[in-house]
Order: C-alpha cells, then sequence, then structure tokens
C-alpha cells in the first residue's frame, strides 16, 4: 500500500489541482456542437459490426479516459473484462438471450462491465484524506449498492470515451449475470453490471431514432 500523504503534501497537491482546473477553463470553455454530436446527441446505437479490430492501444486510450471519470469517494468500482476471443464470445454467448448471440458473436469487441465488492479496501490509496473504510466494513448492502451504481457510472464513461476516440457502442442488459459470474468472475468478489459491444458498426442494420421525452415531460424545478 502505498503511503499516506502528510499535510503538507495534500495542501500542496491541492494547489496543484486548483491551478490545473484554471487552467484548463481557460483553455476550453466547452464543447462544440460536433463533438456533442459525435458523443451523444448524433451517436446511436449499435447491433451490428464490420470486421475491424479494436487495438490494444485504441483499449489503452479508452481506459485513460475513463479512469478520470468521476466516482464516489473515487472509489473507482469498476473492473473490465476486454473480451476478444472466440472462446471468450462462446463463453458470454452461455449468457445471451437468443436475440443477442449475434450481436455479441459478430463484434470485435464485447466489455464486460463488472465490479469489485472489494473497492472500499482500496480506499486508503484512492481517497488519501482520511480513511472511509469504516463506513463500508461489514455493511454488504451499502457496498453493493454504491459499487453497482459508481460501476455503471464508468460503463457510461467507457461509452463516451469509445465514441470519443472514432468507435461505435451497442451497451447489452439482455443476459444473466449469474452465469457470467459463474463463467467470469466464480471464486473473485467481482460481479457483472452489463456488456458493452465496441467497434466500427455496419450502420446497415441501423432502424429509424426511437423518439426521446420533451423538457417538461421530464423535468422540473424545486
Amino acid at each position: 500500500m502505498s503511503p499516506q500523504p502528510t499535510p503538507e503534501q495534500l495542501e500542496v497537491m491541492r494547489a496543484e489541482a486548483q491551478q490545473d482546473i484554471r487552467a484548463l477553463r481557460q483553455q476550453i470553455g466547452e464543447l462544440d456542437q460536433a463533438s456533442l454530436d459525435l458523443i451523444l446527441t448524433r451517436a446511436r446505437s449499435h447491433y451490428a459490426w464490420k470486421d475491424t479490430p479494436v487495438t490494444d492501444a485504441q483499449i489503452g486510450r479508452m481506459y485513460e479516459i475513463v479512469k478520470m471519470g468521476s466516482t464516489s469517494m473515487n472509489g473507482c468500482p469498476a473492473r473490465f473484462v476486454f473480451v476478444r476471443t472466440q472462446e471468450g464470445r462462446e463463453r458470454i454467448a452461455k449468457s445471451l438471450k437468443p436475440a443477442n448471440v449475434p450481436k455479441v458473436m459478430g463484434a470485435p469487441l464485447t466489455v464486460i462491465v463488472a465490479y469489485d465488492l472489494d473497492f472500499w479496501k482500496e480506499l486508503p490509496r484512492l481517497f488519501p484524506h482520511e480513511d472511509r473504510r469504516p463506513m463500508f466494513d461489514g455493511k454488504p448492502a451499502y457496498i453493493e449498492d454504491t459499487a453497482y451504481r459508481n460501476s455503471t457510472l464508468q460503463g457510461g464513461y467507457l461509452m463516451i470515451a469509445a465514441r470519443a476516440i472514432g468507435l461505435d457502442v451497442g451497451a447489452m442488459s439482455g443476459f444473466s449475470n449469474a452465469v457470467v459470474d459463474e463463467e467470469f468472475f466464480a471464486g473473485t468478489t467481482l460481479k457483472s453490471n452489463f456488456l458493452c459491444n465496441i467497434g466500427v458498426a455496419d450502420e446497415t442494420a441501423l432502424f429509424q431514432r426511437l423518439p426521446r421525452f420533451e423538457f417538461d415531460e421530464v423535468c422540473s424545478f424545486a
């Protein structure tokens, strides 16, 4: 375990962080519309894929983006299994609803977004300001809730990161978590959250964009 920073070191690190965010705000105020289109407003979920591999460099670049996304107490509970082999796809296929099998078997990369129920044991390293482990020790329901919620956030960061570097995504929940957990995480403290296919999409499988709620239907002020 890394040694805890001293109060003096923390003060220096805090000042550096504050200066960094000031510099960022001067460098860029907001994303342009084209960037927003790429990651969200015109992006689509995909179901078919071109035979273009996702490289190690692309996977590493996605993670470098994802790891900087905010999580509660910087707990970073998500764990990612990047499945690219035929054997790995067949193991995932055991868990899938029939309609989802070709989506995975044809994808160049399927990511199992999972979470570690022991994530809180790493808090002295990830949240060195104070020891927050007593908040979790002996509280399995709170651990599960925190890990699940924050790994979902990190899975969302992964999807945006993939789009940001020019790839396409198709998230999936039509599978048995129990089967995936048995196949990939038996005997560990990890549990699966959801699956996400990533690659270069075959857009000919797309249908029309589905409706969304208008602001006044789902938003309010208090």
